[in-house]
């Protein structure tokens, strides 16, 4: 596979040798710095086994995440728009050979529908979500994209509007990535799923996706057509986590060499029950929920400036616990099914691709991070003010973002809160914001107060 040295890989996890605490010291206190690990470090840490030692790890993530982001995590949204899909993918619920997913591609009004559903609800971002197949009716699956993305910007509520769509879909040709720019996407995510070779060409036996390298070479598309914000990750679970990890960070490595900018965000997904898809039932390298939190918290330390994605695939108790250990953006009150939104006002009759264990409200989870002092933020400033690519990554790695991360989250709060929250949501979220205005300096709460007063006059989306 293109980038990867498996031998390496395997050199670095058979040749451990049983880690000192001193050893963990050293490269804890490097990460302080906010540089990134090297393989050999990273594979350090992940033989970590004493609890004390992986407390450390925790604890310096934590600080680290802080250091880059601030006490900001970004809250979005999942749009499936459709589960018609051409590969035959073995942990899939929309894989092609499963015969009892019912299947649907939503079309623009629908996908109206699910879109001002979400903004009643006070979402700001959505990832869009297709399987790799064209919907009957459009002449390519780059126009339903298109179209798709077109539709979501449409639509308004009020004052309010989705501010950024990402995308989560197929590999594309140059030209086509520079279609999907042209639209305003903001992040292109991809997930090599396994970097395996082996085990990539077994469960995925069958379709386009069969083609490893084709999968990891869209990332060089992408970039090729001018979108410099790219987000990857794996699915854990299909193989030896601590070799997909390690392999994914080759290939960033390879990216920052190749394009001097890796991705903006990972994504960290762990196998789900999924309706028809027996391989769901029998996940061959399960990931237990203590190395998960370890991987986690390692990779903000290996690639401190890196934005990490969690998603509703985990329980409302351990999305609380890794908040707290590097993870910097979350999904929720998510659906996985195309129409899934309003499917209790119009029934689409389609299944989700995985099932999903926090259900949560998006009012509860907001009220869940106003209790640990985060700050959520609905912000898509940096899309606006073109803070992509390598202009971001100067501002992210010596933590300079966070100012900006900072007022943008708290301007994004308080929106939430006068717009959409509950009663207990309102009074506590209210609190944070005037604990959080203290952090600021003089200039920042100026600045912060102009844009209260902009928002007490009912202008909305300001933004630094």
């Amino acid at each position: 596979m293109k980038y990867i040295n498996e031998a390496k890989i395997e050199e670095l996890l058979t040749n451990s040798k049983p880690v000192t605490s001193g050893e963990v010291d050293a490269i804890l206190q490097k990460a302080k710095s906010l540089q990134r690990l090297s393989l050999s470090e990273t594979a350090t840490l992940l033989a970590v086994e004493t609890p004390e030692d992986i407390q450390k790890i925790f604890e310096t993530a934590a600080w680290v995440k802080n250091a880059i982001y601030g006490k900001r995590i970004v809250l979005f949204a999942p749009l499936y728009i459709s589960n018609y899909c051409a590969n035959a993918c073995r942990y899939c619920g929309f894989n092609s050979e499963n015969k009892l997913v019912k299947r649907k591609a939503l079309s623009q009004d629908e996908i109206k529908q699910q879109v001002e559903w979400l903004l009643n609800r006070g979402h700001k971002r959505i990832l869009l979500v297709a399987g790799e197949a064209k919907p009957a009716g459009e002449w390519s699956l780059i126009d339903y994209y298109i179209n798709a993305i077109n539709a979501v910007y449409s639509v308004s509520v009020g004052p309010h509007k989705i501010r950024r769509v990402n995308i989560n879909c197929a590999p594309l040709t140059v030209d086509e990535f520079k279609q999907l720019k042209s639209a305003g996407i903001g992040t292109y995510q991809i997930f090599q799923e396994t970097y395996h070779e082996p085990t990539y060409r077994y469960v995925h036996p069958k379709g386009p996706k069969s083609d490893p390298n084709n999968r990891i070479e869209a990332i060089d598309r992408a970039f090729a057509a001018g979108i410099d914000d790219v987000g990857i990750g794996v699915l854990y679970g299909l193989y030896d986590y601590r070799f997909d990890t390690l392999a994914m960070l080759m290939h960033i490595e390879a990216l920052e060499n190749k394009f001097n900018v890796g991705p903006h965000t990972i994504s960290v997904p762990r196998i789900e029950p999924a309706p028809g898809v027996e391989f769901t039932e029998h996940i061959p390298y399960r990931v237990a929920d203590t190395d998960f939190k370890k991987l986690v918290a390692i990779l903000r330390l290996s690639v401190p400036y890196t934005g990490i994605i969690l998603s509703t695939r985990e329980t409302p108790q351990l999305r609380d616990e890794l908040v707290n250990l590097g993870v910097s953006q979350i999904s929720a009150e998510s659906n996985t099914a195309p129409g899934g939104y309003t499917s209790q006002e119009k029934e689409y009759f389609s299944d989700p691709q995985f099932a999903v264990s926090d259900h949560r409200t998006l009012d509860e989870v907001i009220g869940s991070l106003i209790q640990q002092k985060y700050i959520p933020s609905f912000c898509a400033a940096c899309y606006r003010k073109e803070r992509t690519g390598e202009t971001f990554m100067a501002l992210a790695k010596p933590g300079t973002i966070k100012g900006k991360c900072s007022i943008n989250a708290l301007i994004t709060l308080k929106e939430y809160l006068d717009d959409f929250a509950s009663d207990n949501v309102r009074t506590e979220g209210y609190k944070l914001i005037e604990q959080m205005k203290t952090c600021l300096t003089d200039r920042e709460q100026k600045q912060l107060a102009a844009f209260f007063d902009e928002i007490n006059r009912g202008i909305r989306d300001t933004y630094v």
